[in-house]
């Protein structure tokens, strides 16, 4: 995120833009993965649950999914075990859920 945000600023240092065309598109095309989907699940395995400054943008709305079994041991089955856990999340995008009554 710091490359893109200093290749932006440069741009509105050399008037190619003005600092009121940044938006979330402009900012997307300067990320290392402009060129691919922001992902949908992100599997953490070894324990860990933390993100370590890892696709901090790009994981906004990505469904986080944390397991005990180290990398070396994350098998077929417990990718299916992944995403059976992901299949039964309600997934929002930041909306709100209404409730009915």
């Amino acid at each position: 995120m710091l490359q893109a945000c200093q290749a932006i600023a440069a741009q509105v240092e050399w008037g190619t833009i003005k600092a009121s065309q940044i938006n979330r598109a402009l900012f997307k095309q300067h990320l290392y993965t402009r060129t691919k989907q922001n992902p949908n699940l992100l599997i953490c395995t070894s324990r860990e649950k933390r993100l370590s400054n890892f696709l901090l943008w790009q994981l906004a709305y990505t469904e986080l999914y944390f397991t005990d079994t180290f990398w070396s041991d994350f098998d077929a089955g417990k990718f299916h075990q992944a995403l059976l856990a992901y299949q039964a999340r309600n997934r929002r995008f930041g909306r709100v859920k209404a409730t009915q009554d």
